[in-house]
Order: structure tokens, then sequence, then C-alpha cells
């Protein structure tokens, strides 16, 4: 079947299709400039008041989207509800890199854990040492977080110059970056602690984490006790999206078929497959599978599935509609940067702090941490890794967005007109580190790794080039 006949049978499905071919990161950064761009013009008294409608879903007397005695409003469900999933689909891949990845042996992740740690803490120090005074000091966590669909996507615009090693760094350390995130939500933008709502969302935590050692895969069990567990976090005064980081660590990574089971199906799937097209030559019926090859194909594919563990189908089907759904939605409602009235002193305060915290503090704390223990021989770099391009990498975790985003909404939230104006400032100190950090990383790195292919290091040495090949 062509492009065209598949568009015109199943238009969701061609739509999905033409989405993917574009990197989410224009969706992400389009949002936000669409954002911008209605809350200075006419229209931002409408923008506004969209964001503030409450969502009403009742049964009967019972409210779904209640909390606090009132209903959630449009921006509050977007931040608390689909936010949840974005962090469940970071859960599932801190979940993934513990088990597998570069998270998986402490050997292998002692470098990237250490930057992290650097990289979260020498901004918060940039940010205190430049505003220090209350109120605006609850944003001191801003800077702290690296987007890493955005950061990825902007050192995979240097193609294959970057060594995979150096792409593994800088993954791992931005998930590290998510982990610490996620604590700071827990521990400091958590209120009021209701301990019944919050006991039922441990026993159903509790209850997945029990179902996924019993051998239970189906994902659909885990998406309802995902559901229940965001109703008891909600009422608890546990922010949400840790319910969906913490259910996302129960996930089990065990398939209940493996390669060498599949492969005897297969061989016989062949064979039936091939005695299907001879009949079907024989009768000239050739758009008809005899029904008992169908059996044995939907068997087969079922078992295809069952190959693959349900972290990987969860990260599959999480990735799209969180990257090009849930982030685009969250930018749009979190980006509406008011710029009138705007002079000088309007990058000066909490915009100077988040924006040098994400400039200057997260470089300086991952290449300045990992440099030092590289000296003292607590760390090795990996090969193809350089002190240069080390350098160059450590611009990229000032890439903070999406996080930094969330983080700058919950920290002032309820301040009313003071909250209002600091979270102003914050968003635009955002904007500017991320803008700064991703052009200024892009040209550094491009040229460091220019250099390094013309001398036969980074990319171009002999021990990366064994490292590839999977030589000592």
């Amino acid at each position: 079947m062509t492009a065209t006949a598949t568009c015109k049978t199943n238009p969701l499905k061609c739509l999905v299709r033409w989405a993917k071919g574009i990197s989410p990161s224009i969706f992400l950064f389009g949002s936000a400039l669409l954002a911008i761009i209605l809350a200075n013009s006419g229209l931002s008294t409408a923008y506004f008041r969209i964001l503030q409608s409450p969502v009403q879903v009742s049964i009967g007397d019972w409210s779904l989207f209640q909390t606090g005695g009132r209903q959630m409003t449009v921006a509050e469900f977007i931040n608390d509800g689909l936010m949840a999933l974005f962090f469940f689909s970071v859960g599932l891949e801190i979940n993934r890199e513990l088990l597998v990845g570069s998270l998986s042996n402490m050997k292998q992740a002692l470098m990237p854990v250490l930057a992290a740690i650097g990289g979260m803490a020498m901004p918060v120090l940039v940010f205190l040492t430049i505003e220090h005074t209350y109120p605006a000091m609850h944003g001191m966590a801003i800077p702290m977080a690296t987007d890493i669909a955005f950061s990825l996507a902007v050192l995979g615009l240097l193609g294959d110059r970057v060594p995979i090693t150096v792409k593994v760094f800088l993954m791992a350390f931005a998930v590290v970056d998510d982990i610490g995130g996620i604590l700071v939500i827990a521990i400091f933008f958590s209120s009021g602690i209701k301990l019944v709502p919050l006991m039922l969302g441990m026993m159903t935590l509790a209850l997945a984490y029990y179902l996924g050692k019993r051998g239970v895969v189906k994902r659909g069990v885990f998406y309802f006790i995902g559901g229940i567990m965001w109703l008891c976090f909600l009422h608890s005064g546990v922010h949400t999206t840790i319910a969906g980081a913490l259910l996302a660590l129960t996930i089990p990574h065990k398939p209940t078929v493996r390669l060498p089971e599949l492969q005897e199906d297969v061989d016989m799937l062949k064979s039936k497959i091939s005695a299907a097209i001879e009949r079907q030559e024989r009768n000239e019926v050739r758009d008809f599978v005899p029904q008992c090859e169908v059996e044995e194909m939907r068997k087969t594919e079922k078992r295809i599935n069952r190959t693959m563990n349900p972290i990987q189908l969860m990260c599959e089907e999480m990735t799209f509609f969180v990257h090009y759904i849930v982030l685009p939605f969250f930018a749009f409602a979190n980006s509406g940067v008011v710029l009138r009235g705007m002079g000088l002193s309007s990058f000066t305060g909490v915009t100077l702090a988040v924006a040098l915290g994400l400039i200057v503090g997260k470089p300086l704390g991952i290449f300045g941490i990992t440099y030092i223990l590289n000296k003292l021989k607590v760390v090795k770099y990996p090969p193809g890794m350089t002190t240069a391009n080390l350098f160059g990498v450590s611009i990229f975790g000032g890439i903070g967005f999406t996080v930094s985003l969330f983080i700058a909404t919950l920290a002032y939230a309820d301040m009313g007109a003071v909250g209002t104006d600091l979270l102003n400032q914050a968003k635009i100190g955002i904007f500017l580190g991320t803008i700064v950090s991703s052009f200024v990383g892009y040209y550094t790195l491009k040229s460091i790794l220019k250099y390094e292919y013309a001398h036969g290091k980074g990319a171009n040495c002999p021990e990366y080039h064994k490292y590839i090949k999977g030589e000592k």
C-alpha cells in the first residue's frame, strides 16, 4: 500500500508518521514561541483566561480533577496531570539506565553521577551569589536541570564526529539531573501532607511492585494502577509527578518470550507461509491467506511483542505521546512571558541568576568536578573523550528548558503578584540560558571536534576505533 493510500484510509496514522519525521524539539520550542507571542498580543487576556479555566469531570457529586476543595485549572491539569506522564517516561529511562545502561555498574556510572552532582550544586551557588533574598531565593533549584531531549537533539546536529562515549556521558548526567529534579520536587514542593491518601498511594505502588515481581507483564494493569496512584497522590499533598516517577521504577524488565524460543516460531511460520504461497498460486487466490496461517501469524505477532520487556514497550508507547503532545502543551501553558514594560532592570535579579546558573554554573560544575577527579585518577575518561570535548559537552548541560520551567512554576506558586513577577523573570532567564547554551555549546564543540578529527583525537583516535570495534 502506498503512502497516499495509507493517508486516505488512516489519516491519523499518516499524521503520526509526518510528526515523527520532525524533531520533537521543534514542536517544543514552537509551542513556547507561540505562547510568548500570544502573551504579548491582543489575545493575551484570552490566553491567560483559558489557562485559568477550570477542568470539570464529575461522577455524581465526586469530581475527578478536584484538589484542595476546588477544581483544577487547565494549567494545573497540564502541570499536575500530563506532566506526571512525562515523569513516568523519565522514570522508565532511569529504570532502563539502572538495569542495562550507563548507570548499571558503579565503575561506569561514577563519572556521570559525580559530574551531575557538580552540575546541580554549582548553578545553585551561582544563583544564590546573585539572588539570595526572600522570596526570590525559592527559585535556586531552577538552573539545576538539563533537558535531556533538547540537549541530545542539539548534540545530534554535530553528527558522527561526536564520540558515542560523549553522547552517553551527556545522557547519563542528564538522567542523574532528572533524579535530582525529582528529589527536589518531592522534598521541597510537597506540602500539607495527608497521610490517608498518601498511604493508599504507597499501597498501590507496593501492589505494582508485587505484580511485577510475580511476572505480570500486561501494561494495561500498570497503567490502571498508575491512574489510581495519581489520584491518591493528588489528594495527599505530595506532587503527582512523583507518582509517575515511582511507578516507572516498579515496571518489570523480563520478557515472557526469549529470542531463541521466538526463532523456533519464526522457522515454523516460514514453512507455513511457503506452503500458503504455493496454495495461493495453485488456486490463483492471492488476496486471502488461509485461516490456519492467519491464526499462526497472530500467535507469532503476539510472541514477537512479548520478546520485548514492558519497560521497552512502555518507552516506545510513551515517547510519541510525551514528546509530541505532553511537552508542547506544557511549553504552551508555561512559556507565556510578558515582555511589555521590560527594561534593563528586568535582566537583573532572578533573570540574571537563572541565566548565569545555566550558562556558567552548569558547565563549570560538570567540567570542573570531572576534570579534577580525572587528574586525581578517581575517574578515567572513556575512549574518545578528551578534556576539550568534555568542556564542549559540559556547555550543553545549560540547556535546561522543560524541567527548569517546571521547577520555576512550582517555586513561585501561591505568592500572588510577587510570585507572578518572579516567575516571569525566571522564564526569561531560562530562555536566555537555554538559547545561549545551545548556540555556544554547538559552535564550541563543533570547532573542538573538527580540530580533534584532523589531529587523530576524539572520535578519530586509535583507542576509540578499537572501542567501537569491540576490541580491548
